[in-house]
């Protein structure tokens, strides 16, 4: 199955739960491009590259503060579990489903 798609997300942070959209666009071979957008905003995806069913790609948070993140993710057929890495604030799990 494509990791493609645009996929429900929620990410356990400090800040409690956050929900967010998550949109993977396919690039040329082995990379993507996308977004995630909720309550925060939106931020666009930098640097998608595709291995199999595993992402990893960045995002530059800038609310409610600046802070680079660093993502990776595992797609397993319509379900999608991973983790950000948030400078200070460590290590938070993102897990999700493909919206219908």
């Amino acid at each position: 199955m494509s990791v493609a798609g645009t996929w429900d997300c929620v990410t356990k942070t400090p800040l409690g739960d956050q929900k967010g959209r998550l949109v993977i666009i396919p690039g040329e071979t082995g990379t993507f491009s996308g977004s995630i957008s909720g309550d925060l905003g939106s931020m666009p995806i930098k640097d998608g590259q595709v291995s199999g069913d595993t992402l990893t790609w960045k995002m530059k948070m800038t609310m409610p503060m600046p802070i680079d993140l660093d993502c990776a993710a595992t797609v397993d057929g319509d379900a999608i579990n991973g983790t950000v890495k948030a400078g200070m604030f460590g290590t938070m799990t993102l897990t999700g489903t493909r919206a219908a």
